[in-house]
């Protein structure tokens, strides 16, 4: 096992560098810093533009490869991601971003697993009957509908609900607004300010995962090998469980080994209806903003997710499948 993880290890740290160092030169080849300066008004002298653009390691009249160099030093030696064309840290900017996201979505994404995957396993074994027809139909409409208007709903009957009870129950902008040291009542403010963006991630996102585990357990319910179990001596529910089960549980983690990134940078319009300075929003603002540096560091930090996922569904598809080898 453990030379197997090493293995996995150092093919996905070089994987990770390659794949950082390409962005870091598709970043510097499409994105222009330098009219962020040329269209201010008054418009700065050419020098002081230059100045600046070498202050934060991003003029293109630099060699792409010597500004390459300089970066990559920083990053290593220093844990140093550069800076941003108006010169401010990228590490000080992003550290705070990724706890806001990270408390944003794990709440969510482990609950919109469990129970997306739960109701999948659940409503295949009843194919057809009320309780499928009720919740994947449930599931298309939740499918269709646009993030930003279930999150408003969301917000509306939460305001209602307040304005009824005459106690502000729920927060509908931010992560905290408590300033005290009393850890019961910091866990307290919390609670309320993120149980609203809580509720939209989760049920927009065990759709999907209901939808799919339904999928993956119906193909292997009707595959030739739970039938051979069957024709053995098991019943139905035993089948299922000791084998079409785990079988379908292995394409499920896979899914959700790729999808860790994307929950990270991808709650752009929940972040920006609930007015969360998270991972997402940053990373949009640093594409228009010509950011290179930035832009790089999420997409690393993104990459650092996707392939500990990738990792973790090695494992997870080995304990499942007896038949993979960790060789």
């Amino acid at each position: 096992m453990l030379k197997f993880i090493a293995k996995r290890l150092a093919n996905y740290v070089v994987m990770l560098f390659v794949a950082i160092s390409c962005t870091y030169f598709l970043a510097s080849g499409f994105m222009r810093p330098r009219s962020n300066y040329e269209s201010r008004t008054p418009r700065p002298p050419a020098a002081s533009i230059n100045r600046s653009l070498d202050l934060a390691n991003i003029n293109d009249h630099t060699n792409i490869f010597t500004r390459y160099w300089r970066w990559l030093t920083g990053v290593v030696t220093r844990w140093d991601w550069g800076l941003s064309p108006d010169l401010g840290s990228v590490n000080g900017a992003l550290a705070p971003r990724i706890v806001a996201s990270t408390e944003l979505v794990t709440i969510a994404t482990v609950l919109s697993i469990v129970l997306g995957v739960a109701l999948g396993i659940y409503t295949a074994q009843r194919q057809y009957k009320w309780q499928d027809r009720l919740f994947g139909t449930t599931a298309t409409f939740f499918l269709v509908i646009p993030t930003a208007v279930f999150a408003l709903l969301v917000v509306m009957l939460a305001i209602f609900i307040n304005g009824a009870s005459g106690f502000r129950l729920f927060y509908v902008t931010g992560l905290s607004s408590y300033t005290g040291n009393n850890w019961f009542l910091r866990l307290a403010d919390f609670g309320q300010h993120i149980i609203l963006p809580t509720i939209v991630l989760t049920i927009l996102g065990m759709v999907s995962y209901h939808l799919t585990q339904r999928t993956y357990l119906l193909d292997e319910m009707h595959a030739d090998y739970v039938r051979t179990a069957r024709a053995k001596g098991l019943t139905r529910r035993q089948a299922i469980r000791r084998h079409a089960l785990r079988a379908s549980l292995i394409p499920t983690a896979v899914n959700v080994a790729f999808s860790i990134a994307s929950v990270f940078t991808g709650a752009v319009i929940t972040e920006s209806i609930f007015a969360i300075n998270g991972l997402g929003r940053y990373f949009i603002q640093a594409i228009l903003d010509n950011d290179i540096n930035a832009s790089v560091a999420i997409a690393a930090f993104g990459g650092v997710c996707t392939l500990a996922g990738a990792l973790l569904t090695d494992i997870v598809s080995a304990w499942l499948d007896p038949r993979i080898k960790m060789s």
